[in-house]
């Protein structure tokens, strides 16, 4: 009785658990066309293939096996590594909705287009590793909002822009040729930062320049080449009309820089933010003096009057009254020149006899005297 009595209570549980294994066993269905030397996706394989492994043939994914690719929307798994692919073109999973690995290692890939991964909102896993990729714009990341393993390893990829925001669990980089310069600092910081597993760290490092050649990528440190890139761009961007200089104008600047400081390893950005605030105040301080320098120069040249001092006064006063001696035999020479004149002026008189002449003497009378 009492085993009756389990087996009817343990019966509904029992039922859930082969319901369980029996919709596993409906839901993937799997399918395998390793080194058939296919140079197409195959079409009428059951719509319902969850696993499709086409790894080692002669496939480029192009527009007729992109169209193939959106009949089965049920795929959690697609292998192609080891095929002919060269692009990744525009939408080319995009009814993939459901994809979580899609592996895409050894092929000739050198070009994925920005919308490449559209639709792709549950895959986990994406392996691009052994293609000749040499840049990545990191749009294409975007639609991957649940991805958590990246291989890239093996490729032509010299820096790496980590859009934002990006999670991810683990990372797999070796094998490219590193550039340990300002490219890189906006993925160290990530790497750094970010809970994220940096796959070989240790066989994952710089390329250039030589003298941080077997560092690795996590904690290659500053280049003086890259301070003054740095310095310089910022210079560049602070560069306006003075007209405009502002306290907004200085605080976008600063901003910036903070934005930029992000992207230096710690220990260093206090520095490079002292140094382009100083950089700031003295080209502020230039612009002022340019501007002011001209006005406070024509005051100075149109101010002409000044006091008379002591010591000049003093002379004047003193050349007065000290030589009383020059004064008097000044006088003597003017009495001399003046005598002198007087006598040149009555040396020029005709002589007469000592008589006055009256007009008021009647001839007549002298005569009638005589």
């Amino acid at each position: 009785m009492k085993i009756t009595c389990i087996m009817i209570l343990s019966w509904p549980f029992s039922m859930l658990l082969l319901a369980d294994k029996s919709q596993t066993s409906k839901t993937e269905v799997k399918y395998n066309f390793t080194e058939k030397n296919y140079s197409l996706i195959p079409v009428g394989i059951n719509n319902n293939v969850t696993i499709l492994d086409l790894s080692y043939n002669q496939i480029t994914l192009n527009i007729s096996d992109t169209k193939v690719l959106q009949m089965y929307s049920l795929l959690t798994e697609l292998y192609l590594n080891e095929n002919k692919v060269t692009v990744l073109h525009n939408n080319s999973f995009c009814n993939l909705s459901n994809l979580e690995i899609l592996n895409f290692c050894r092929n000739h890939i050198s070009i994925i287009q920005q919308g490449a991964f559209v639709g792709l909102s549950k895959l986990k896993q994406l392996f691009l590793c052994q293609n000749k990729i040499f840049q990545l714009n990191p749009d294409i990341f975007i639609p991957l909002s649940n991805l958590n393993v990246l291989s890239l390893q093996g490729n032509l990829i010299s820096s790496f822009d980590v859009p934002q925001p990006f999670y991810l669990e683990s990372i797999i980089l070796h094998g490219n040729p590193w550039n340990c310069t300002c490219s890189l600092f906006n993925l160290q910081n990530w790497l750094n930062a970010a809970n994220v597993i940096l796959e070989n760290e240790s066989i994952t490092t710089c390329s250039y320049p030589d003298v941080l050649k077997n560092y690795s990528i996590k904690t290659a440190p500053f280049t003086a080449d890259c301070h003054s890139k740095l310095i310089s761009r910022l210079n560049e961007d602070l560069y306006i009309p003075f007209q405009t200089i502002n306290t907004s104008t200085l605080n976008s600047s600063l901003n910036n820089l903070t934005r930029n400081s992000e992207h230096e390893p710690l220990g260093k950005s206090w520095a490079f933010l002292a140094g382009v605030i100083i950089t700031v105040l003295v080209t502020s301080l230039l612009i002022f003096l340019a501007i002011k320098g001209p006005v406070w120069y024509n005051s100075l040249l149109n101010y002409n009057h000044h006091r008379l001092e002591e010591h000049e006064t003093e002379t004047y006063e003193g050349g007065l009254t000290r030589n009383p001696s020059s004064l008097s035999q000044t006088a003597d020479t003017i009495s001399e020149d003046t005598t002198v004149i007087f006598d040149q002026l009555h040396s020029f008189v005709v002589d007469d006899d000592g008589f006055i002449e009256d007009k008021y003497i009647d001839t007549h009378e002298l005569c009638e005297e005589k």
